[in-house]
């Protein structure tokens, strides 16, 4: 029997994984985990992408709506960071029952943290 709880995380994963399972929006995403804390200004993130600026702020507020980014103002620039909290959550749920629920490689690995 499923849980309120289970139905919210299942609920997060599926609009984490719409937002990732777009080519444009996949780069974007590991772009800011490169990143780490520093972010991206979209300027700077449409010219390492190579994507005209108003394709990349749609793909950014989906992202940003998925929950895998966040969005802050600094001053007149907007900066994206990837939201290592629920990315990580996101691949716990996916490997959690990996190994038929034994202890393996993908869930021993450590969590990815921002370099705070």
């Amino acid at each position: 029997m499923k849980t309120m709880n289970s139905d919210i995380i299942e609920s997060q994963t599926v609009k984490a994984l719409t937002a990732l399972a777009q080519t444009q929006r996949l780069r974007a995403f590991k772009a800011m985990v490169v990143a780490g804390d520093d972010g991206l200004t979209p300027g700077l993130l449409a010219e390492q992408l190579d994507i005209a600026a108003s394709a990349l702020s749609f793909h950014l507020k989906e992202l940003v709506y998925s929950g895998l980014i966040s969005c802050e103002q600094r001053g007149r620039n907007l900066i994206y960071r990837a939201n290592f909290d629920q990315m990580n959550t996101l691949l716990a749920y996916l490997t959690e029952h990996c190994c038929q629920g034994e202890s393996c490689s993908v869930s021993d690995t450590k969590s990815c943290k921002s370099h705070a």
